[in-house]
């Protein structure tokens, strides 16, 4: 006997991967689509933030603007993804999911790539990337790229 799952339909619709711009964020995001990652400073107290709000996590302020990042970061922690059944994750297993701390000094959400899992660790430099989740190809938000982050160039 096999059952039918009745919010099939609703999860078949559903991407997690999808990025949801609205007015506020559309700034962050058009940045993205050129390779350009942003960030939130406050004017008051100084400190940058990361995910994008229209007030200062630290202080409050209401006095924030955009400013671009620099795109190197460290990586903070991370886990290897072997078992997901959201899709579109379940058709890119094993991933890495990870907080990376940029080096304007926020701590960020992403994905490691081109990196084997072995070889990471605690404190590794890396650089962001960006690229548009294949769930988005051929839908009106293909423009739209994700950062994530690979292993920094050597110097």
């Amino acid at each position: 006997m096999t059952s039918v799952d009745p919010h099939a339909e609703r999860h078949a619709e559903r991407h997690a991967d999808r990025p949801e711009p609205d007015a506020f964020t559309r700034t962050y995001w058009a940045a993205a689509a050129q390779g350009r990652l942003l960030l939130r400073r406050c004017a008051a107290c100084g400190r940058a933030h990361h995910y994008p709000r229209e007030f200062c996590p630290h202080c409050w302020s209401e006095d924030v603007s955009w400013e671009e990042a620099s795109g190197e970061a460290v990586l903070y922690t991370w886990s290897v993804v072997r078992a997901n059944d959201l899709p579109p994750f379940c058709d890119h297993l094993p991933y890495v999911a990870a907080v990376v701390e940029l080096a304007e000094g926020p701590r960020m959400m992403t994905g490691v790539v081109d990196c084997d899992p072995p070889t990471l660790c605690v404190g590794m430099a890396l650089h962001v990337t960006f690229a548009t989740p294949t769930s988005l190809e051929g839908s009106d938000l293909a423009r739209l790229a994700v950062p994530l982050f690979g292993p920094a160039e050597p110097r």
